[in-house]
């Protein structure tokens, strides 16, 4: 089992279709990489991200990227949907380096290289969100999400 970090946006609709990919293993809400270890205070650079427990045997980061291409607009700065701020920007985060080698490779591969502002960083700071956010989209499938149901549960 590996765990990276995916930041797409708003994290429910991150969670509810990453959490049905072919060997995802578990999934949890929270934040990455802001100077906070609460989820207290004012803002502090976090990005609204899932932590993604996966067997790399059944499943790769490359892949997962391709996955996580299929949720976002990677050329839209700090905005996915109607969710607009810093803390929807998009990423890509793991303690693991060959993880961020291999998915800076996926994204220098493609033609619109350029484009693409999808960070990927070492993961210096991850805090669980609280437990109204865990899972949420399956205890309120009425809620906003950016993503459309279609592409939510085209894996189940």
């Amino acid at each position: 089992m590996e765990v990276v970090y995916f930041a797409g946006g708003c994290l429910w609709g991150v969670q509810a279709f990453i959490k049905t990919l072919p060997g995802v293993k578990f999934t949890e809400a929270g934040r990455a990489n802001g100077t906070s270890h609460t989820l207290e205070g004012d803002y502090d650079g976090y990005a609204e991200s899932v932590k993604t427990g996966f067997d790399p045997t059944v499943v790769t980061i490359r892949e997962l990227m391709g996955y996580l291409f299929e949720i976002i607009d990677p050329y839209s700065l700090n905005k996915q949907g109607q969710d607009v701020g810093e803390k929807y920007r998009t990423g890509v985060y793991s303690e693991k380096p060959e993880h961020l080698k291999e998915a800076k490779a996926f994204l220098s591969e493609r033609n619109d290289y350029d484009l693409i502002v999808i960070e990927v960083l070492p993961l210096t700071n991850y805090v669980r969100s609280a437990e109204e956010h865990q899972d949420r989209l399956a205890r309120c499938p009425n809620d906003y999400c950016h993503i459309p149901e279609k592409i939510l549960s085209r894996y189940k």
